[in-house]
């Protein structure tokens, strides 16, 4: 049986707008990747089944003990360990009855879980924590600790379905790799939101979100991307088809028309040099009309069928959306310094980050190393000490929340004309009413592609781009489009990624690791 069953679910926000309607679909034990593009439910219908949203209509079945893990989690940074993990009282319980306070209610605290400090610690060893006590606070711990932490808190209550949105996010490569471990060896149904595609490797199958309906995938994400890459060329196959045999019909119709028209001008010249009465004349006229209008009839026919055929095909081929530009202003000849440091420090190490950095010409360096090792530090030292460069932090807060994106590009680009900017929105896939939206309103990838919009489009162009962990909360269509944009780029950029296939796809030339 399935381990977590959907069924005629329906659901809709405090305002009427519709997320799901009978929505059905079964999650079977073992790794099941979830994907679709930004906006269009994930998170919801994780929420939906971990029971933070109640369903307006239909039911969801759970095959045992849940266990999730959000993408924002609520915890503050004067919480400890303990706390996070949820042991804190049973651990009280066990350093009082250990002390010799024989006290009932410690007892009762403990209950059957004498053995939880050493579970706990176990669990936090699997996941790169053995060195964090159970009585630190989480605001001594980097933001990829904490996403482990909160893994190991939902692992411990051995949960049989388990949920994980966006779980690779802060964590580094090796944090990453512990993760994909540990998902490994887990047994249960496991339901994984990411846009690592790496991760989603290690999927057993893909649940493909789309339109409110669920499509499975048997395979990782490599087999489901050549699965869609086959059924988009056959669907472009078919609107090629479509579109010839519109055309050929609407051509079809044309002439008949014309032979139409012609055989009436003619018979009616006959018919008047024929010697025939009015009354029969008039008959035979009438009759070719007739047969004319029929003929026109059926050619309307077919010209109708054939646009709906075309119609079908081409919202069966619908494309995914890629940024396509040309940034001549941003262009780094080879060999000019773009940023030259040394002994590049921090107040709170004794040590500098870099003895010496120099970024010459446009290139392409990932800046690469574990959780706390100083890789956003070291951006912002690169700005204080480089011209013409721009930074895209992980809060992505560069812009005015208030303005609209056409406001903020009219912001960084005051000398462009309306029209030419409206035209460079649209190539930014802000089209029509979408460019007027204001940003507060926007998506993760909506937000960074208008901001990217902004910098690269700036007064004076950015020659030197920093990217701190650019892809994080971003879909897989919105990291195409990053990846489109970045390859136009023409200038040195320095990105900090933990996304090793991002990384390949935009052509790193250089890695530093600190």
């Amino acid at each position: 049986m399935s381990s977590v069953v959907c069924t005629d679910v329906s659901f809709s926000w405090p305002d009427d707008t519709p997320v799901f309607d009978h929505l059905t679909a079964s999650f079977p034990p073992g790794r099941n990747g979830l994907v679709a593009a930004n906006g269009t439910g994930k998170t919801t219908l994780l929420r939906l089944i971990g029971g933070d949203l109640t369903p307006t209509g239909g039911t969801i079945t759970l095959g045992g003990p849940l266990g999730y893990l959000p993408q924002h989690l609520p915890f503050a940074s004067d919480q400890t360990v303990a706390e996070v993990l949820g042991v804190d009282r049973i651990v009280a319980a066990l350093h009082a009855i250990e002390s010799g306070d024989p006290a009932e209610e410690h007892f009762a605290v403990v209950g059957s879980d004498w053995d939880v400090e050493e579970r706990s610690r176990a669990e936090l060893d699997r996941l790169g924590l053995g060195d964090v006590g159970l009585g630190r606070r989480l605001g001594t711990l980097s933001g990829g600790q904490v996403v482990s932490l909160g893994l190991a808190a939902e692992l411990l209550k051995r949960p049989d379905v388990l949920l994980l949105d966006e779980p690779t996010n802060n964590l580094d490569a090796g944090a990453r790799d512990r993760l994909t471990a540990v998902l490994k060896a887990y047994g249960g149904c496991l339901i994984v939101v990411s846009h690592d595609r790496a991760l989603l490797d290690e999927m057993d199958r893909i649940a493909a979100l789309d339109d409110g309906e669920i499509r499975w995938f048997g395979g990782n994400f490599t087999a489901y991307a050549e699965a869609v890459t086959a059924e988009r060329e056959v669907a472009d196959r078919q609107v090629r088809h479509a579109e010839q045999d519109l055309k050929r019909q609407k051509r079809e119709a044309q002439q008949a028309r014309e032979r139409s028209a012609r055989r009436l001008s003619t018979a009616s010249r006959n018919l008047g040099s024929a010697g025939l009465s009015r009354i029969h004349a008039g008959n035979l006229k009438n009759n070719a009309q007739v047969s004319a209008a029929r003929g026109g009839e059926v050619h309307a026919s077919r010209v109708a069928g054939a646009q709906a055929r075309y119609d079908e095909a081409s919202w069966a081929a619908k494309q995914d959306d890629r940024i396509v530009i040309e940034l001549p202003q941003t262009v780094v000849p080879a060999g000019r310094t773009v940023f030259s440091g040394r002994d590049l420090r921090v107040p709170y190490l004794d040590r500098p980050l870099l003895d010496e950095l120099i970024i010459r010409g446009p290139e392409r360096i990932a800046l690469l190393g574990p959780n706390g090792a100083g890789k956003s530090s070291l951006m912002r030292l690169i700005v204080q000490g480089a011209q013409r460069v721009a930074l895209l932090s992980q809060r992505l807060d560069l812009l005015d929340d208030d303005a609209t994106v056409a406001e903020s590009l009219a912001r960084f680009a005051p000398s462009l004309p309306d029209a030419e900017r409206m035209n460079l929105l649209a190539r930014f896939l802000f089209r029509g009413s979408r460019a007027h939206l204001p940003v507060r309103v926007l998506s993760g990838g909506e937000r960074l592609r208008a901001t990217l919009a902004c910098v690269l489009f700036a007064e004076p162009a950015p020659q030197l781009l920093l990217l701190d962990e650019p892809t994080n909360n971003l879909d897989l269509d919105s990291v195409a489009q990053l990846e489109s944009a970045l390859i136009a780029y023409r200038g040195a950029f320095v990105v900090v990624s933990h996304d090793q296939r991002f990384l390949d796809e935009i052509g790193i030339d250089r890695t530093i690791t600190l």
